[in-house]
């Protein structure tokens, strides 16, 4: 019933848009909405959009797709755009290095890339430390989709998330799965797991104000960047004090080592949805599997942003169309920095063994 209802709602607010324009598909801009309707990857079609609401965008996002198979980043930034644009300029290109230009995946190759872009976003704070030690506290929640040979890998620092959309035999229905796990203190497993870390720290997890918090600070226990929850070098003046810790810091409190599972992919796995928390805040995994579902391709992840928009103002009761009027940072109050990239995927071009599509290389905009 509760599906059903937000289906009718959300076809009520929703109104269509221009499709398909040609190969590439249509993209543009509407006010604070960045977005690409429809476009070709390796394996199939692919739809991206992006919506701002702090005063700078703090997520990032990219579509590398070629000959090796297809890369997928949502880079969902905070404390600072820096360490997602950083990310989004080194993952990928760590990933192709290590992995002999593609052509072989393993987890463990994977790990190395996410681990060696740590390692350089930590020496670019180190080389800004005397003129902008703020650089110390700002980080990134990273989710990647690897897929080759019918094989999808998905690796995961934060709480930005991966859903299956999988079609339930002949009867036209779809199912929901989400393949990614999140690292957010407000989830009892992290909680235990941090606990588990850190047998001697009564503080590592503190509810502030509703909100479980690691040392009361931050909601994410994985990320790159937020080298002050990784080394004591950098937690100490001049950083602000909100971010130092009253004790000393004998191990690190945050991990840059991502959670990785292997997915098979079925002939009824109809399409993937990679977010950041901002959409998920807003719709469930089934609510955003059926607006996909239930739409033409086209445009489907500037419609999850649309439908996530409506369902913050209706929470605020407030019109949709007065929540468009809110600019930048004082739309942060409402909602987040907002990614959305869907992946149909083709089974006949993935049968053949081969990637027919074209070599695709796309990054979300950069500023708004």
């Amino acid at each position: 019933m509760l599906r059903a209802a937000f289906m009718k709602l959300f076809s009520l607010c929703w109104k269509p848009f221009g499709g398909d324009d040609g190969d590439g598909g249509r993209e543009g801009r509407e006010g604070l909405l960045w977005f690409r309707d429809i476009g070709r990857y390796a394996s199939g079609e692919f739809s991206m959009a992006v919506i701002q609401a702090n005063l700078v965008l703090e997520d990032q996002s990219q579509i590398e797709s070629g000959p090796f198979g297809t890369f997928v980043g949502v880079y969902d930034g905070h404390g600072g755009p820096e360490a997602a644009r950083y990310v989004c300029d080194h993952l990928f290109r760590r990933f192709r290095e290590v992995s002999s230009e593609g052509r072989v995946v393993t987890p463990d190759i994977i790990r190395r890339a996410f681990q060696e872009t740590e390692e350089g976003f930590t020496a670019f704070v180190s080389e800004q430390w005397t003129t902008r030690p703020q650089m110390a506290t700002v980080g990134t929640c990273c989710l990647v989709g690897v897929i080759s040979h019918r094989t999808l890998y998905v690796a995961n620092l934060g709480d930005s998330r991966v859903v299956l959309g999988k079609k339930i035999g002949n009867t036209g229905g779809i199912a929901a799965i989400q393949l990614s796990t999140e690292h957010n203190a407000n989830l009892e497993a992290v909680r235990r797991e941090l606990m588990e870390l850190h047998p001697n720290d009564p503080q590592i997890v503190v509810l502030k104000h509703g909100v479980w918090r690691v040392k009361g600070i931050i909601q994410v226990s994985r990320s790159i960047g937020d080298v002050y929850m990784k080394n004591s070098q950098y937690n100490r003046e001049p950083i602000n004090g909100k971010f130092r810790l009253s004790e000393p810091m004998n191990m690190p409190i945050l991990s840059a080592c991502p959670t990785i599972l292997l997915h098979t992919l079925q002939s009824n796995d109809s399409f993937l949805i990679f977010a950041s928390d901002g959409l998920w805040e807003h719709l469930t995994n089934e609510q955003a599997v059926d607006i996909v579902h239930n739409h033409p391709h086209a445009g489907s992840a500037k419609r999850l942003v649309k439908a996530a928009l409506q369902e913050a103002a209706r929470k605020r009761e407030m019109r949709y169309s007065d929540l468009r009027r809110i600019d930048k940072k004082v739309r942060r109050h409402f909602h987040d920095d907002i990614t959305v990239v869907v992946l149909f995927l083709n089974h006949d071009l993935m049968s053949k063994g081969l990637n027919q599509g074209p070599t695709v290389s796309i990054r979300s905009a950069l500023e708004h």
